[in-house]
């Protein structure tokens, strides 16, 4: 595997070779490592820190301070993936004419190599600006979690053919205003196939169908680090670290509740003659 930083070029030049793109989220320092080590092309800082790192309950409630300190912790650790920061609610939704300046912080101040937009009524203008002040931008339609009350929760996006022809449209304005790849989220199969056909730029599915020119998982889910009462549909579980994590911590409390842990290999010793002095 090359050790080459991975550019926005090269993740257009993948979609040409009909190569599939692989891209996970990290919030920090070892788990951005560890995905970074494991070859994945794209790393994304996603405002789902909010829900499976900071305990909120909506990604709305997350904002720039956050991300940019998650950010932060990511780029420290990466060597080879490009690092898209997930342009938070109140940074270019709450007021437009921000979201340069917050984009900005994303590349300048946390180090990133792009940003990610949700789609929004003003997703364009906003969309453009930040495009033309040099910022490689990644666009997401479809279910969009930022303004999932205005499409009626959290529901498959596109599944009559009014809804699917605005999909259409909406991804074929992103890649004309110059966005280098979209996010597919909870689109049906076909609609995202049809989509991803017509565009120059990769199409990057979760809950999207194997059709897209790549897939994106909150690494959380993959690694089942999190106790979800219901699992999401899109998700593929590939090990659960929850039960194993917790595992290895009650062996831990048992350890030290029997005086098992820490014995002398896990201990520092004195001279007896230096004890002696004291």
């Amino acid at each position: 595997m090359e050790n080459k930083k991975i550019t926005v070029n090269d993740i257009l030049e993948m979609k040409k070779r009909g190569e599939k793109i692989t891209m996970l989220t990290a919030y920090d320092f070892p788990l951005a490592s560890l995905v970074d080590r494991a070859g994945i092309e794209i790393i994304l800082i996603g405002d789902s820190v909010a829900n499976v790192v900071l305990g909120l309950k909506t990604t709305p409630e997350v904002g720039m301070t956050e991300m940019i300190h998650h950010s932060k912790a990511v780029t420290r650790a990466v060597k080879r993936a490009l690092v898209v920061g997930d342009m938070p609610f109140e940074s270019y939704q709450i007021n437009p004419k921000e979201s340069v300046k917050n984009a900005k912080r994303f590349i300048q101040e946390a180090k990133c190599d792009a940003v990610k937009l949700e789609w929004f009524d003003k997703c364009l203008e906003v969309t453009e600006e930040i495009i033309k002040a040099g910022i490689p931008a990644m666009g997401h339609i479809g279910l969009t979690p930022q303004t999932a009350d205005k499409l009626g929760g959290f529901k498959v996006q596109g599944k009559d053919a009014d809804t699917a022809k605005r999909l259409i449209e909406q991804a074929k304005a992103l890649e004309k205003l110059g966005c280098f790849s979209i996010v597919f989220e909870c689109i049906p199969d076909k609609i995202a196939e049809m989509i991803t056909k017509e565009l120059k730029i990769p199409s990057i599915g979760i809950g999207a169908g194997i059709n897209c020119d790549g897939q994106v998982l909150v690494t959380h889910d993959l690694l089942g680090f999190l106790e979800r009462a219901k699992p999401l549909k899109f998700v593929k579980q590939y090990i659960n670290l929850n039960s194993e994590i917790k595992k290895a911590i009650e062996v831990f409390k048992k350890e030290v509740k029997e005086g098992a842990f820490p014995t002398k290999d896990h201990s520092f010793t004195i001279k007896e003659e230096e004890l002696k002095k004291i």
